[in-house]
C-alpha cells in the first residue's frame, strides 16, 4: 500500500491498496489453474469433435454434423481462449502496465464471430433438408450425442470456476466456455432424443429440426457473447456488480462524507478494477486509522463484490482542483 500527501491548495492522500492477501504466487496459480482448464477442455472436444464428424459422414446425419461443427466451432474458440489464458500469465513489463490479461477479453469477440458463421451455416443447410429428409440410422446418432453430453458436461466441470454465483462474471474467458460447453451439452441431448424419434417413429424430419435448433442456439450464444465482449471492450461495469450498491457502500465507512470518481471495469483474467475518491475530512481521527481504515474497505470489497483491484484516494476536502481537468462525467455521493 502507497500513501501520498500533496499539498497545493487542498488535502488529500493517495492510496492504493490491491488487497491481495495471497501475493503474486496466487494470481500465478490462479493463471496456471486456468490454462490447465482450457487445455483440457480444448483436447477433449477435438477428440470428440473428430468422433462425431466421422460419425457423421458415414451415417448421413445432419444432426451429428451439425453438432460436430458446433464443436469444432468451440474447439477453435476454446484454442482462442487457451491461447488469451496463457498470454494473461505474462507478467507487466514496458508499457504493458497491466501486463496481458485483457487478452481474455479479446478472445470471446473471436469466438463469438466464429459462431456466427457456423450458425448461418448450419441454419441454411437444416432449411434445404427439410423439403426431402434421408433416412438416418437412429441407433448411431443416440450413441454417438450420448457420448457428447459426458464428454461436455466433463469439460465443462473443468471450467466450473468462471462462472457460479460467487465469480461475479470475473472472468469472462472462462465463463464463455462454460456456457459454451453447457450449450453444447444440450444440444447433444437434443440429438439424443431426435435420434429416438426416428428409431421408434421413423420421424426423418428430426434431422434438419435438430440442426436448426442447434442454429439457433449457436446464434443467441453468439450475441450473448458480442455483447459481454463489447461491454468488457467499452469499460462497463461488469454484470453481477451493482454500481449504485458499491458506492453507497463506499459511502458508508466511517468517515466518508462522500465519494465520487467511481469507476469499476473488468481487467480481465478474473481482475476487477475500482478507482474511487473519498471525502474524509481531517480532525475526526481520519489520519490516525487511515491504513487500517484502507485495509478494510479494500478486503471488504473483495469479500461482497469480488473488488480485487481497488485504488482508493483519500481527500480531506470537497473542492478539489485537480479534478475539473477530468472532462468524464463524475457524481458526488453524499
Amino acid at each position: 500500500m502507497t500513501s501520498h500527501d500533496h499539498k497545493h491548495g487542498h488535502d488529500h492522500d493517495h492510496s492504493h491498496n490491491h488487497g491481495h492477501a495471497h501475493g503474486s504466487q496466487g494470481h500465478n496459480h490462479g493463471f496456471a489453474s486456468g490454462t490447465r482448464a482450457f487445455a483440457m477442455a480444448t483436447l477433449i472436444n477435438l477428440a470428440y469433435t473428430a468422433l462425431e464428424a466421422g460419425y457423421g459422414f458415414w451415417t448421413d446425419s445432419l444432426a451429428l454434423l451439425s453438432d460436430a461443427l458446433h464443436n469444432f466451432g468451440d474447439v477453435l474458440g476454446l484454442s482462442l481462449a487457451w491461447a488469451a489464458a496463457t498470454m494473461a500469465r505474462r507478467p507487466p513489463a514496458g508499457r504493458h502496465t497491466y501486463g496481458w490479461r485483457r487478452a481474455t477479453l479479446l478472445s470471446p469477440l473471436g469466438n463469438a464471430l466464429l459462431l456466427v458463421g457456423f450458425g448461418g451455416a448450419l441454419g441454411w443447410e437444416a432449411l434445404r433438408r427439410f423439403a426431402d429428409p434421408p433416412s438416418i440410422p437412429a441407433l448411431p446418432v443416440i450413441i454417438v450425442a450420448s457420448i457428447g453430453i459426458a464428454v461436455n458436461l466433463g469439460a465443462a466441470w473443468f471450467m466450473r470456476d468462471g462462472h457460479g454465483a460467487h465469480s461475479h462474471g470475473k472472468d469472462l474467458n472462462r465463463r464463455g466456455a462454460f456456457l459454451h460447453l453447457m450449450a453444447d451439452a444440450a444440444v447433444s441431448l437434443a440429438a439424443v432424443l431426435a435420434g429416438l424419434g426416428m428409431l421408434w417413429f421413423d420421424w426423418r424430419w428430426l434431422d434438419p429440426a435438430t440442426a436448426l435448433l442447434v442454429a439457433l442456439v449457436v446464434a443467441v450464444g453468439a450475441f450473448r457473447l458480442l455483447r459481454d465482449a463489447f461491454e468488457a471492450a467499452m469499460d462497463a461495469v461488469p454484470r453481477g456488480i451493482d454500481q449504485d450498491e458499491v458506492q453507497a457502500f463506499l459511502a458508508g465507512q466511517p468517515g466518508v462524507e462522500a465519494v465520487h470518481h467511481l469507476h469499476i471495469w473488468s481487467l480481465g483474467a478474473g481482475e476487477i478494477a475500482l478507482t474511487a475518491h473519498l471525502v474524509r475530512p481531517a480532525g475526526a481521527g481520519a489520519e490516525v486509522d487511515h491504513d487500517r481504515f484502507l485495509d478494510t474497505v479494500t478486503h471488504a470489497l473483495d469479500a461482497r463484490f469480488g473488488i480485487n483491484h481497488p485504488t482508493l484516494q483519500i481527500e480531506h476536502g470537497l473542492d478539489c482542483d485537480h479534478d475539473r481537468h477530468d472532462r468524464a462525467p463524475h457524481g458526488a455521493v453524499p
